[in-house]
């Protein structure tokens, strides 16, 4: 895609325009660190375009506040004091899972995450959103707490104009078919790797 040219023009019937405008589903998946930040990323982008974001962050902790998340709501605030970009919502939907299982056990996780996609369910019919950020989603996939097939039906037929991401490790070969748009992170090198801890304003 040099140029932000596309390599194909299908004969799909529609115009440059509505072809541009459709909505995405995008997955960032692998081994490798930024998925996430790539999606945050995004929403940077999208809320400076004055877009309704919405983050439903799954699994981590309800008590880990990531620097996004900060930045994010900041800007939500601003919107609603100026009116400049677009309004933010950040949603904790898990009970905490990525790093301890101290809190609860499994099925107390497995509930938070079937409740965090029925409200996402509902803001996609209810079109609440202009971009959704499903933040380590594909854990609860993977676990088999959410349906793979429900989950793919649910966003391939979402109302309106709404982009979809989703982040975290081993994303389903149905989810991958499904997306329009599929990131896969892979690691080359980690400072992990020789023992060095994650670090303030790099991993949060």
């Amino acid at each position: 895609m040099p140029q932000g040219v596309p390599t194909t023009v299908p004969n799909d019937g529609l115009t440059t325009r509505q072809r541009r405008n459709r909505p995405l589903l995008m997955v960032h998946t692998g081994d490798g660190k930024g998925k996430s930040t790539a999606a945050f990323g995004l929403g940077l982008r999208a809320w400076n375009q004055g877009m309704n974001i919405g983050v439903f962050q799954f699994v981590k902790s309800a008590k880990w506040r990531i620097g996004e998340q900060t930045v994010l709501e900041r800007l939500g605030q601003l919107h609603e004091e100026t009116g400049e970009g677009g309004p933010v919502q950040w949603n904790k939907m898990g009970s905490g899972w990525s790093w301890s299982r101290k809190q609860g056990d499994t099925e107390d996780h497995a509930a938070a995450a079937v409740e965090g996609w029925e409200e996402v369910k509902r803001r996609l019919a209810d079109e609440s959103h202009d971009l959704l950020i499903l933040d380590e989603f594909t854990y609860p996939m993977k676990w088999g707490w959410i349906d793979v097939d429900e989950v793919v039906q649910v966003l391939a037929n979402r109302p309106g104009h709404q982009h979809v991401i989703i982040t975290g490790r081993n994303a389903a070969a149905a989810l991958v078919d499904a997306a329009d748009l599929v990131t896969e992170m892979t690691k080359v090198k980690h400072p992990m790797d020789a023992g060095q801890k994650g670090q303030r304003g790099i991993e949060w």
